[in-house]
């Protein structure tokens, strides 16, 4: 990413917001690509035993995520987001030390934390200059594709010749790296609610929130029904192995960087809607490109427009968090992002099922998801203040 686009959208505060995402998603990426093959061979944990792992991860991240809006409106938000990346800290010295996969339990937990989830979209929201809102999520966004487009491959060669151990230990370095730059961002407190203020609770019955968890429902159930399965497509359909796989994943982050900034800046010049819409339509085009052709160069194009998947929470935090009234910003965040959650972690039991009578039954039915999902966006999105 040009520099010249993050300085001239980011003030100091998300220029370190960039920063630690940027170095935290280097770390994460050095084990996170690699930890279910490390399950099965180093700790011989069957597929159900993984998917109980990784389930937990998924559930932990949707409570503390609404656990996080609830009293991110009460205190200072940089404290919550620094919580947050501590609370990682451990994870991978406890799977440097697991023995088997029951002892992965701690630390799978902890991984799951997400404090930081909808207490930095309302410190982001707060923080940037309206004009930009979109353009500025998705550059930040963009820092963890950037952070993932190498590190699997470094942290795959250096697991071949010291180990996973040093590999986990690396990663928590980085973590912690990643969580001192943000000691140097500017406390948030939030503003104190006006005397004409509505209850959570009525709030929790408006119809525009109601639209909005809809919303974010759908940006991340669809992605994420299919994007798990897209590495064992390459494998089954077309015959790929591990460095082939590896690249085109690598090409997937890329264009997740390079997709942000240009949708980031169709929201901000035209309407955040559309650039939410237009993330489903090229989730449409990853799905057929992948479906026509197994040439690597096809492929690598259709790889690069499925980095649009990567984007999806950035792009509907842009268009649904402005709606929230400041007072109650957090928490009424948490609600769609964390319905969104919910959503992503059931959307792989729901591909897997249907990948199971034919993997082109679930590029099918991904891609008709998808083409609606962008036209009730469209149509049902409420309108932008």
């Amino acid at each position: 990413m040009p520099t010249s686009t993050r300085r001239g959208v980011l003030n100091r505060d998300l220029q370190l917001f960039f920063t630690s995402n940027f170095i935290g998603a280097f770390g994460d990426g050095l084990y996170s690509y690699l930890l279910p093959y490390y399950m099965k061979e180093s700790l011989k944990a069957g597929p159900d035993e993984v998917g109980l792992l990784y389930a937990l991860t998924s559930l932990t991240a949707a409570i503390t995520l609404f656990a996080a809006g609830m009293i991110a409106d009460k205190y200072d938000r940089k404290k919550i987001i620094i919580v947050g990346w501590m609370a990682w800290l451990p994870a991978p010295v406890i799977f440097s030390l697991a023995q088997s996969w029951i002892q992965m339990l701690p630390g799978m937990i902890l991984w799951g934390f997400w404090l930081s989830g909808s207490t930095a979209t309302a410190y982001i929201i707060t923080s940037t200059d309206k004009r930009n809102l979109t353009l500025t999520f998705t550059v930040i966004s963009s820092s963890w594709s950037l952070g993932y487009i190498f590190s699997p491959a470094l942290g795959g060669y250096i697991a071949s010749i010291m180990g996973m151990r040093t590999v986990f230990y690396l990663s928590a370095i980085f973590y912690m790296a990643a969580c001192l730059t943000l000691v140097f961002i500017s406390s948030q407190y939030p503003t104190s609610p006006p005397q004409s203020q509505h209850s959570f609770r009525e709030m929790l019955k408006s119809r525009k929130l109601a639209v909005s968890s809809l919303i974010f429902a759908i940006a991340l159930f669809v992605p994420t029904m299919i994007r798990p399965f897209v590495p064992q497509f390459l494998a089954d359909a077309y015959g790929y192995g591990d460095l082939e796989i590896g690249l085109l994943g690598s090409i997937s982050f890329l264009g997740s960087a390079v997709l942000g900034i240009l949708l980031g800046k169709i929201g901000d010049k035209f309407k955040k809607t559309y650039a939410l819409a237009a993330s489903m339509l090229l989730c449409s085009l990853f799905i057929i490109l992948l479906w026509v052709s197994g040439n690597f160069y096809v492929l690598a194009a259709a790889l690069f427009f499925a980095g649009a998947t990567y984007i999806t929470w950035s792009l509907a935090s842009a268009t649904i968090g402005p709606l929230a009234p400041e007072y109650m910003r957090a928490r009424w965040i948490a609600i769609p992002q964390t319905i969104g959650m919910l959503c992503s972690f059931l959307a792989p039991y729901v591909g897997g099922i249907i990948y199971k009578t034919s993997p082109y039954n679930l590029l099918a039915a991904t891609l008709a998801a998808s083409i609606a999902s962008a036209l009730i966006i469209l149509k049902k999105a409420p309108d932008e203040p």
